[in-house]
Order: structure tokens, then sequence, then C-alpha cells
């Protein structure tokens, strides 16, 4: 039996990926409820609401990255997960026992603790979040180019910060009570929300550059972009435990620097994908499927926006959202032929498969 041509706009669901999902959420579950019954409802729930009240503006901004070609819902949930889950509980394990270390070393308690937050932390918490970009690498088609790796490092680096806030805030309202926890929000959830997204994104920027360039030393992307995460998130805790505002601002400096040469990459790969959708598709003009309107509205978000609610006035939404992300995987599949190249034989299957969903929602 033929396949449906929507099949070609979803992948089968990941078992590891499943698996992955469900075993995080118990975790970050389990965290939570550890959290709740150490500080109580009251100082739970303040620390909490703290926490998630930048989350929706924090992920909307993150997901508008990735517009014109969304990832899968399973994969960004992963992503999420793998970082309030899995990495926070590993990377609180992990460097409580390196202090331990530096303890029965003869090391004193100030030095333990500097140790921890500005070496252990940071080597330890990066890998930890960066290793769910590497468990995407088996679903490597979904990671198309350098924008992709740097939502899910984001979303990694969202979920670890969203449950360690919520530790962070709750020791803050057990100390100084609700004005402390309000403080310290207005510090990392106002001033300096992205940071853990921002240090795993050059992690995600290493491993998608490595997925989806053909140079001899595309790989050692990987340990640069490890190295350069674990310098951000080391600068940041340093400057910080030293609680010199000049240390803070320039640690910031550099942060902000670094968010820059993010949004600078993602605006240049899809003004880079617009330019190929303008030179791929005129070319399938004589199947009927493409036209010089369609290219034009398909290569801006403000057209596409301006389709999808004129389709859905006339009862047709999904079938113009199929359309529009049929055409875009087209020209990524031919993307990925002329950066990686790609058996004909197969190029030419999923070229087809895409081009019969496009056939299929224009139909309507």
């Amino acid at each position: 039996m033929t396949a449906p041509p929507q099949s070609a706009l979803s992948q089968r669901p990941s078992k590891a990926l499943l698996v992955g999902l469900v075993l995080s959420g118990v975790l970050a579950l389990l965290v939570l409820a550890v959290l709740l019954v150490a500080g109580g409802p009251v100082g739970f729930g303040l620390a909490a609401l703290l926490a998630v009240a930048p989350l929706p503006v924090l992920l909307g901004a993150v997901l508008s990255l990735d517009r014109l070609e969304p990832e899968p819902k399973l994969n960004l949930a992963f992503a999420f997960a793998w970082g309030a889950g899995l990495a926070v509980v590993l990377g609180i394990a992990l460097t409580v026992l390196g202090q331990e270390l530096f303890v029965r070393a003869g090391f004193g308690a100030a030095v333990v603790d500097d140790v921890g937050a500005v070496v252990l932390a940071p080597v330890i918490e990066e890998a930890l979040k960066g290793s769910a970009l590497l468990l995407l690498l088996r679903r490597r088609r979904e990671i198309d180019g350098l924008t992709d790796g740097i939502v899910y490092a984001s979303l990694a680096g969202l979920g670890f910060a969203a449950v360690e806030n919520v530790g962070y805030y709750l020791l803050a309202f057990e100390e100084e009570g609700a004005g402390g926890a309000v403080q310290l929000f207005v510090v990392r959830g106002l001033i300096d929300p992205l940071g853990h997204p921002i240090y795993t994104s050059l992690i995600g920027v290493g491993v998608a550059y490595a997925l989806t360039r053909r140079t001899a030393g595309r790989y050692a992307a990987i340990p640069l972009g490890y190295l350069g995460a674990v310098f951000l998130h080391g600068l940041w805790n340093g400057a910080a435990t030293t609680g010199s505002l000049a240390w803070l601002g320039l640690a910031y400096l550099v942060i902000m620097v670094a968010l820059i040469a993010l949004i600078a990459v993602t605006v240049a790969e899809r003004r880079h994908l617009v330019a190929k959708m303008g030179a791929y598709l005129p070319g399938y003009g004589q199947t009927g499927l493409v036209t010089e309107a369609d290219v034009t509205m398909l290569s801006t978000l403000p057209g596409r926006k301006a389709a999808r609610k004129w389709a859905r006035r006339a009862g047709l939404g999904r079938a113009m959202s199929d359309y529009q992300q049929a055409a875009t995987e087209l020209t990524m599949l031919h993307l990925r032929a002329e950066r990686q190249g790609m058996d004909p034989a197969r190029f030419a299957a999923e070229r087809d498969a895409y081009l019969a969903a496009m056939a299929h929602a224009r139909r309507w």
C-alpha cells in the first residue's frame, strides 16, 4: 500500500526519544517534588512562579527562529525535557561528587565552592545539556542547518534553567524571604534569562555544522562549540562569585556579543533559504505545483502568514500549511544534496514524495 503524501512531512516517532522524554520528564518532576517538600508550599509556589513566568516569552523567542521550517514537536519536547530532567539530576550529582573530591584533597570550603561554580558546573552542565544534541544525531535529517542546532540547544538550556531557577529562588526565599527571591529573579529571570540557552547554543552550532558541512575538519566544531559554551558559562559564574559589578558587566557584554552572533547566524540562514527557494522552486513550474506567486508567498514570513490566514477563512488552513511545509522541505532537500551530496535514487524518491504532498495540498 502506498503511503499517503502527508507522510513525507513527518517521521515515525523515535522510541529512543520517547523513552528519553518520559525518563527526563519523570526526573524533572521528582526534583520539583523534592524542592516542594524541602521548601514548603509557600516558598516553592513563589519559586516556581518566578521560574515559569518568563518561559512563554523565552520559548516563543527561541521557536520564532525556526518558523520557516519548524522542527518536530517530539524532538523539541525531548530537548527541553532532557535539560529539565536528566541534565539537572546528573549535573547536581556530578558537581557534588567533584566538590567532595576537592574536600578530601584538603581544600577549604570557599575554594571548593568557587571551583564548583567556576569550573565543575560549566564543564559538567554544558556536557550534559549538549548531549541532547548528540542524541538527536540519529535524527540527523531534522538538523538541516545551524539554526536547528541553536533551537534544540536553546530548549535544552531553557529546560535546565527553569528547574535550576526553582532551586535558586527557593534558597533565596529561605535566606532572605520573598524580597530576596524577587531580587534574584531580576538578575536570573530578567537581566540574564538566556544564559543557559546561549552557552549551550554554541554546542548546537558545532553539532549542526558537523552534520551539514563536508569540510575535512567539520567534526572539530563539536569540541570547539563545547569549549566555547564552557568558557561563557564559567565567565559568568566567575564574575558572579567576585561580586564585582565591573566583572559582571564585562561577562554580560561578552555573552550579549555571543547572542548577537547567534541571531546573525539565524538571519543569514533564513535569507539563504529564501534565496534558494527562489533558485530551486521555479524549476518545478512545469509541474503546475509552483507558480511565481507561490514562490513570492513562500519567500517571506508575512507572505506565508497571510496565505495561511486566507486559507483558514476558506476552510483550507491545513492544506496551506502542508503545502508550505512540503515546499520548504523540498528546498531543504536540494540544500542537503548541494552541501553533503546524496544518492540520486534517494534524492529522486524524497523529491517525488514532497511533490506528491504539494499536489495533494493544492488539489483542494
